[in-house]
């Protein structure tokens, strides 16, 4: 449950427009006896515990890498008295598609082979490698204005007078967001809208490439708010300069132009001079949706100062605190994702960066990321199957043997009214879902994350339940505890005059293995598909050349270490927050970053560290980390 609810701004601005084809939830919602609303629960933002899990240096700026949902985050942020003066953000664009991270197998370090290449890159599409989904952009788009809706309202209630946000969206839910922005924000306080116009393949034949973004600029305040025009100028075109006019001057003298030349003039609304990130290979981190380092420095250099805080709450990849912490500006990167926060810190580290790692404690970051938890829950349930005659409010149903069909509730965790079981979403339950379910339902089982006083919930049900269905409340924490099984690592550890090694001898990773092995079974059967296609079209063209690549299975060695990414020893404690005193990270190439510095060695296998450890913290190339207590 939250600790308590933090207030903030319940209502939209008046005299704005709206759109009324959607019931905005900011957390507030009706309670219902049958058709009767008898009254009406304003809950605010949820504050939970907060969990400090790495110190990167000493962090006198109090830079902050946040997992959790934006609200959540918010939440804690407005309980600290903490205001952020610039946001960008760069939420999922409600664009009907699934984004994966590509994961790649690393070289293993015991086998000669890989050490005899130690002066060759291998090239991507030459390493073994295979996707999982980090989230899936698909939205009903009622669901979709109310979670952005909720969520600009928590940005905006810790955001400083003098405060901007950027809101970056494209052609599938922009226009929709817009019209929310100028509700929340007010019409008077949007000051533009930005086009990002981008390169790339345009082999389109039915309508003109789709080739830019849309980034919504408001300020809280339109009369007070940061904006330095000097910080970034773009040179004028030759045509503007040989004519002798520009937009500042109207006509100039000749030592006019060389100094407006020099200094160049502000950027208009439509920014056709920043790459995406596929022209800036070197930035490339592998995240799905990455912005370049261009586009937040221009945002970032505009809208604040080295005395301002910025904050990105769908961090993502970690473009905005990377090039603020560049830019000598105080960051908060917050996201929900395992990856995001991973990526984040390996490259905020790599910049010598140094931040405080927290992570919200609201039971909603089950794996490592809420779509991967939501597709995990529907195996964990045993028996659970989808049932055609039960509506889309039940995740499926149960058969028993003695009470036939249970229908099964399982919470939305990309829904924030469905995080805590409480009276408002049981009585959901009680009067709208169970009188729509079959006649032969005897009872259903409604599992929670968390939930208010379960006493209190049971006797609620009593009362109110208008059907003769018994209602079984399940804690889903204790079928996922049941599943989670940390990775196994073997090693050695040895103490020389320069110090202690640790040497790995074996890797296994039970969820790795499911995971590889679901690969090749599905490229196997495509494999198989495309070439009965292929000796068809051989056949008909009386072609007898085989043009198909047979498939190569993923295979993973007996020792495993091609499965580790990143291992860190902490020196300074054997418990609570993490202290990384020495760690390497291996790259998807096989080569070290040893604490954050690129290398060109390849792993050897070992660890070395001057002082003793007393923990060995483990990553593997999905993101899964194991920590050992070290004798």
């Amino acid at each position: 449950m939250p600790i308590k609810y933090i207030p903030y701004y319940p209502e939209p601005i008046q005299g704005q427009a709206i759109l009324n084809n959607f019931t905005r939830t900011q957390r507030a919602l009706k309670y219902r006896d049958g058709e009767k609303v008898f009254t009406r629960i304003l809950r605010g933002m949820p504050l939970y515990e907060m969990e400090t899990v790495e110190t990167i240096g000493k962090n006198p700026k109090g830079n902050l890498v946040i997992r959790g949902e934006c609200v959540s985050a918010c939440a804690y942020l407005k309980q600290q008295g903490i205001k952020v003066d610039l946001v960008y953000i760069d939420p999922p664009f409600a664009s009907g598609a699934d984004y994966a991270k590509k994961i790649y197998l690393r070289r293993n370090p015991k086998v000669a082979k890989a050490i005899e290449q130690a002066e060759q890159e291998m090239p991507d599409e030459e390493l073994r490698g295979f996707e999982e989904k980090m989230y899936g952009d698909v939205w009903n788009k009622e669901a979709y204005l109310n979670w952005i809706y909720e969520n600009l309202i928590a940005i905006k209630s810790i955001t400083s007078e003098t405060g901007s946000i950027y809101v970056h969206l494209d052609y599938h839910i922009g226009h929709y967001v817009k019209i929310l922005l100028d509700e929340i924000f007010g019409e008077d306080n949007f000051i533009n809208e930005i086009i990002w116009c981008y390169t790339g393949p345009t082999n389109q034949k039915n309508n003109f490439p789709r080739k830019h973004d849309t980034i919504f600029f408001y300020a809280i305040n339109k009369n007070e708010y940061y904006f330095d025009g000097n910080a970034i100028r773009t040179a004028f075109k030759k045509s503007t300069k040989s004519g002798g006019k520009t937009a500042l001057t109207g006509r100039a003298s000749n030592e006019e132009l060389e100094a407006l030349d020099e200094k160049g003039k502000i950027p208009e609304d439509w920014w056709a001079d920043i790459a995406d990130l596929g022209k800036v290979h070197s930035e490339d981190v592998g995240y799905s949706t990455q912005k370049s380092e261009s586009l937040l420095n221009r945002i970032i250099n505009v809208g604040s100062d080295k005395n301002m805080i910025v904050a990105d709450f769908f961090g993502g990849s970690g473009v905005t605190a990377k090039v603020a912490q560049d830019l000598g500006r105080t960051f908060i990167h917050v996201d929900v994702g395992i990856n995001s926060i991973q990526t984040t810190r390996d490259r905020l580290k790599s910049a010598k960066a140094s931040f405080e790692i927290l992570e919200v404690k609201d039971g909603v970051s089950l794996f490592r990321n809420p779509t991967q938890t939501m597709d995990k829950l529907q195996t964990l349930i045993s028996g659970l199957g989808k049932v055609k005659d039960l509506s889309n409010f039940w995740a499926g149903g149960i058969h028993d043997s003695k009470l036939g069909l249970i229908p099964v509730f399982l919470p939305n965790l990309l829904d924030h009214t469905q995080k805590v079981l409480d009276k408002p979403l049981l009585n959901r339950i009680l009067n709208e879902a169970l009188p729509d379910l079959p006649d032969n339902v005897k009872q259903v089982a409604v599992y929670f994350i968390d939930l208010e006083d379960k006493k209190e919930l049971e006797k609620f049900i009593q009362e109110y339940n208008p059907t003769e269905i018994k209602v079984d409340l399940r804690d889903l924490k204790e079928v996922l505890h049941e599943i989670v099984a940390n990775d196994e690592v073997e090693y050695k550890s040895s103490k020389s005059k320069d110090g202690f090694t640790i040497e790995f001898t074996r890797f296994y990773s039970d969820r790795l293995t499911q995971k590889i092995e679901a690969h090749n079974q599905k490229r196997e059967l495509n494999n198989g598909r495309n070439k009965a296609k292929q000796i068809e079209l051989n056949e008909a063209n009386d072609d007898e050349e085989e043009t198909n690549t047979p498939f190569k299975p993923i295979e993973v060695s007996e020792n495993g270490l091609e499965l580790i990414e990143l291992i860190s020893l902490d020196c300074t404690s054997a418990k609570g927050k993490w202290n990384s005193d020495t760690e390497i990270k291996i790259d998807k190439k096989g080569f070290v970053l040893l604490n954050g510095e690129k290398s060109k060695e390849f792993w050897n296998g070992k660890i070395t560290c001057k002082e003793k450890p007393l923990r060995l913290k483990v990553r593997n190339i999905a993101g899964d980390e194991t920590v050992i207590l070290l004798k």
